[in-house]
């Protein structure tokens, strides 16, 4: 393991830490081998596979830091000072947003709208298409897909209106 650690040390600037993934590997070899089927050249065998599986290690290491990019403190420090105030408005916009889907989403799993209906009020209502770009979009005609979205409204309101 000495051996090792010394022809190694380029993996590895930090001594300490090269010398802990050398004892880990050769223990974790040790408890692999079979001395049942392996009588002779042992410790060889226990020597190789301490080198190869301890340079699987630290490639994996190596291809992570890779993909890694050094910044410098300076620049991140600068970079968060160009933050400007949380959008706490449009977080409330979506979350409003998701409660309406929602709502809706439980109508049309119900039953009291299609699919198309739901997707006409989602688009409509909730995200603020206009029907005219809704309906271009769908392949409906402009007063088809106005009228479509007023029954699926009433049917919706005399649902919740009897529920009260």
């Amino acid at each position: 393991m000495e051996s090792i650690h010394y022809q190694k040390r380029g993996w590895d600037l930090d001594p300490d830490e090269r010398w802990q993934n050398i004892v880990w590997t050769f223990l974790q070899v040790l408890c692999r081998v079979d001395v049942m089927q392996r009588r002779d050249r042992l410790v060889q065998k226990v020597f190789n596979d301490t080198v190869h599986h301890l340079y699987d290690e630290y490639r994996h290491a190596w291809d992570h830091a890779k993909h890694e990019i050094a910044t410098d403190p300076e620049e991140i420090t600068a970079l968060a000072g160009l933050v400007e105030g949380i959008d706490f408005a449009g977080i409330e916009r979506r979350e409003a947003q998701e409660i309406e889907v929602k709502r809706l989403r439980e109508h049309a799993q119900a039953g009291r709208i299609s699919e198309a209906d739901f997707l006409l009020l989602v688009g409509t209502r909730v995200y603020g298409k206009s029907i005219a770009d809704y309906a271009s979009e769908a392949g409906l005609g402009y007063h088809v897909a106005k009228k479509r979205r007023q029954r699926a409204e009433a049917v919706i309101r005399r649902f919740e209106e009897g529920k009260r």
